[in-house]
């Protein structure tokens, strides 16, 4: 039997601009925007089966292989931000997440982001494939990292 297709996980995770996440100027300093999609991104790995509960007792955990991020627009103290996060393309042994940062009461885009990711087993530290049955629920995301990488050299 043919596992049944999924639409494409998505997330969107609602905070607020705090005073730590700003410098002497009040403005979001631009490791905060990590930390804001860190919390979407784990919201989107609890989707696709990898809650924190699930990752502390099967010692699977999704590790951040490489960042990509374009800061638009400066968020501010106070500032309600919405991160809105989904599944991007999916490898054999790694995946990508796309993320945007906007203002939530204007849709302003303060940032971009794309994560890469692969899934290591502890304690051995060793990458592992990705589960047999993302492929299954999302076809359509199957391979589109690797094509992408190989067009973004012309």
């Amino acid at each position: 039997m043919t596992p049944m297709t999924e639409p494409t996980p998505t997330v969107e995770t609602p905070m607020q601009v705090m005073f730590y996440d700003t410098d002497c100027g009040a403005v979001v300093h631009n490791t905060a925007y990590l930390r804001f999609i860190e919390m979407a991104r784990t919201e989107l790995a609890e989707k696709l089966g990898l809650s924190l509960r699930e990752m502390s007792l099967n010692g699977r955990f999704p590790v951040v292989v490489r960042t990509e991020i374009d800061y638009r627009r400066p968020g501010v103290l106070g500032d309600r931000v919405v991160v809105r996060g989904w599944l991007e393309s999916l490898e054999r042994s790694r995946f990508w997440c796309a993320f945007r940062v906007e203002r939530a009461s204007d849709g302003t885009v303060l940032a971009t982001s794309r994560q890469m990711l692969a899934l290591v087993q502890m304690p051995e530290g060793k990458a592992i494939r990705l589960p047999q049955e993302w492929a299954g629920k999302y076809p359509h995301l199957v391979g589109r990292g690797e094509a992408e990488a190989r067009g973004a050299g012309h």
